[in-house]
């Protein structure tokens, strides 16, 4: 029989470190020492039931049940608990169904390149990006502004040729001019008229350097903004269930200010100052390249230095934006529960929290400044001393007359226009890898595929009937941990389903599931007879409405939220969605009326006003597919009854999955589910599942029990 999967097993029985591993196949699973293949110990799975993988404290065990006899495969550290929840699942599903599984790779979390694990939430390697491939791809974004940006690089010329124009104008002035036996008061005004024209150019070719600059890097935020907001939107659900908001939105502001600020501001100057420093040393060369030679000498130390602490600049910044996100994300959680925090006094712990996060920013923000104000003095010094050594080897020049007073000058000034250059460079390190640190950042969402995704021959579905099949449905947010097993229903059209189960029974997950926000690890999701894999999201989408539990508002009007169903609604269809969600009569009592702004999510509402609001944006959404996500279980009695004459508008001939907390509102649903630990385990009426006294018959019993207890107090 082939290998089904090999899974390293590091620990013996005795918990001592080993070098083992186990081989799976369909009809035994094998221990073996990995560098000899020798077999340790060899389980049949004849007889087997069921293949376990038993988290324990510290580590877990791959368990084979023999009916109600257990025996003890291996032990493993906690890492390898993916590797083995895959295998057991596998192997369970095999004794059960028959079926040779497919074995799905489990998600590695180090970097395929070189093997370095892999920060959390991200599937970039910081070890292995390429700066030359991010600057490329920042170039591909400045390509439809090549007009302004070769209009840009023209001026770069212009700018640098007229710097380099005064020094030769203040040799002719010293050398022909003041040091000539007669006068020329002629020449005198016209050197210096030309060295006001030159400066009077310089100002202006800045000036225009600088707006088609900012124009420029204005448009890239832009796009960049844009390329990271539209691909967090297209994003799915399992990749942002793993990121912090706050780091999301660093991404979209904080990073792309930074590439922005590095084009419209340091680029230029890096593109002026290196176009100068090239000029410059040709002309030194042409002068004296003797002299040329002594103000170069440090610039390969200063080169060489730059390479050397290029990789740690990048690492000290990325570690501390990396902190930054922390502490952006530590405040967006806080601010966002704030009552919470008021309600249980907790403000000095929070200030405490923020505190620490804070202050291990400031701890990586003081470090990293401080060696940065040690190397770059450091390196001014250095390229200071070729000046030095000018001063002493040129006025030698002069006093033996190989050079006149004039060269001297315009060498010096030519050097100290090599130097400005050079000083400048020793800052490039520092803004450069800000930018492409930042960059990376960007790109790492913008390259994230989504792991739902429309398949190129989608079928387009305009209209749904709202006919659900679910065929051997299993689905685990992690693939090793399944939440759904095999669970089948059908639902027709029209039809109301109600949905109970424990809390973690898998209820959310499946109308999650319909809503296609993850795709089925097994099985299949039929939306009229179409797999929903093979629907066009946006079609399906557009005619699945929700209405959750905690309604979300948007930080607007009440006219708002409702009509973001539907942009462009009349004013007779919103109010006569609000009337039909029980919603108008309390809207108009309001000062501003549908004009009444709610607050950030909705906060100055009570919860039944927020759940009204939600319905009646359901109803003008007119979906053909209905989930109710126990829309009436954090309200008064008052209330839900009003949300439930509401919620029996809505629902008529339109396919409704409820999930209820407050089974009694379940009595009108056509059938109702049970979910048992992902497990379908009753189906029926009201009436039926009462008369099975089984697991739903608990689940009132109990219900009945608590509403008791409640009136006695």
């Amino acid at each position: 029989m082939s290998e089904l999967m090999t899974v390293a097993a590091p620990l013996s029985s005795d918990l001592r470190d080993v070098d083992w591993q186990v081989v799976a196949t369909l009809e035994n699973l094998q221990v073996q020492e990995r560098t000899t293949g020798r077999i340790l110990d060899e389980i049949s799975l004849a007889g087997a039931t069921k293949v376990e993988n038993e988290t324990l404290v510290g580590l877990a065990r791959l368990v084979i049940y023999f009916g109600h006899e257990a025996r003890t495969v291996a032990y493993y550290p906690l890492e390898h608990v993916p590797e083995y929840g895959v295998l057991a699942n596998a192997l369970t599903r095999y004794l059960e169904d028959g079926v040779v599984p497919t074995m799905k790779p489990v998600e590695t979390a180090f970097c395929p390149n070189c093997q370095r694990p892999l920060r959390h939430g991200t599937k970039v390697c910081p070890a292995c990006v390429s700066s030359k491939r991010v600057l490329r791809r920042l170039a591909d974004y400045l390509k439809p502004y090549w007009p302004l940006v070769t209009m840009g690089m023209l001026i770069f010329f212009a700018l640098t040729a007229a710097s380099l124009i005064t020094p030769q104008l203040q040799r002719i002035l010293v050398d022909d001019v003041l040091k000539a036996s007669d006068a020329n008061l002629t020449m005198l005004v016209v050197l210096v008229a030309g060295m006001a024209l030159v400066r009077l150019l310089v100002t202006v070719f800045s000036i225009l350097r600088g707006r088609i600059m900012v124009v420029v890097g204005a448009h890239l935020g832009r796009d960049l903004r844009g390329a990271v907001f539209t691909r967090i939107q297209s994003l799915s659900l399992s990749f942002l269930d793993k990121q912090r908001v706050g780091d999301l939105m660093n991404r979209i502001n904080h990073d792309t200010r930074h590439v922005q600020s590095f084009l419209q501001h340091q680029l230029p100057d890096l593109v002026t100052q290196s176009l100068l420093l090239l000029g410059v040393i040709v002309v030194l060369l042409v002068q004296s390249w003797q002299l040329a030679l002594l103000i170069l000498i440090p610039a390969p130390f200063i080169v060489w230095l730059s390479n050397v602490t290029r990789r740690k600049v990048r690492r000290m910044y990325r570690q501390q934006w990396r902190s930054w996100d922390e502490a952006n994300s530590v405040l967006q959680d806080i601010l966002s529960g704030i009552r919470v925090v008021k309600s249980f006094g907790a403000e000095d712990i929070e200030v405490e929290r923020f505190t620490q996060y804070s202050a291990h920013y400031r701890d990586l923000t003081a470090r990293n400044e401080s060696a940065w104000n040690t190397l770059y003095p450091s390196l001014s010094f250095i390229m200071g001393l070729g000046n030095f050594l000018i001063l002493y080897y040129g006025g030698k020049l002069v006093q033996n007359e190989v050079f006149q007073m004039g060269e001297l000058i315009q060498f010096s000034a030519y050097a100290g226009l090599l130097y400005g250059p050079l000083q400048f460079m020793s800052f490039i390190p520092r803004w450069f890898h800000h930018a492409i640190t930042a960059a990376e950042r960007i790109f790492e969402i913008v390259d994230e595929i989504p792991a739902i995704l429309d398949r190129p021959d989608a079928i387009a579905m305009p209209r749904i009937e709202g006919h659900i099949k679910l065929e051997n449905v299993t689905f685990g947010y992690r693939s090793h941990e399944p939440v759904l097993k095999k669970v089948s229903l059908e639902i027709e059209s029209g039809e109301m389903i109600g949905l109970v189960g424990h809390s973690g029974a898998g209820k959310s997950t499946l109308i999650n599931l319909v809503n296609r926000f993850y795709d089925v690890d097994e099985g299949s999701i039929y939306i009229d007879g179409v797999d929903v894999r093979d629907l066009a999201q946006g079609d399906l989408r557009r005619q699945v409405g929700v209405v959750l539990q905690e309604s979300f508002l948007f930080a607007g009007t009440i006219w708002q939220n409702i009509a973001y169903a539907k942009p462009g609604a009349t004013k007779e269809e919103v109010i006569r969605a609000a009337k039909i969600a029980n919603a108008h009569d309390f809207i108009v009592t309001f000062p501003d009326g549908y004009d009444t702004r709610v607050g950030e999510k909705g906060q100055r509402l009570s919860g039944g006003e927020r759940q009204r609001i939600a319905i009646a944006r359901a109803v003008l959404h007119n979906p053909r597919i209905l989930i109710l996500d126990e829309a009436t279980s954090s309200v008064d009695s008052e209330t839900e009854k009003q949300i439930q004459e509401a919620i029996q508008r809505l629902v008529q001939n339109r396919t409704t999955i409820a999930i209820a907390h407050r089974l009694s509102t379940l009595k009108d649903a056509d059938r109702i589910m049970v979910l048992d630990h992902g497990e379908l385990v009753e189906l029926g009426t009201h009436e039926e599942l009462l008369g099975l006294r089984g697991y739903y018959f608990r689940l009132v019993q109990a219900q009945r029990e608590m509403n008791r207890m409640r009136a006695a107090v």
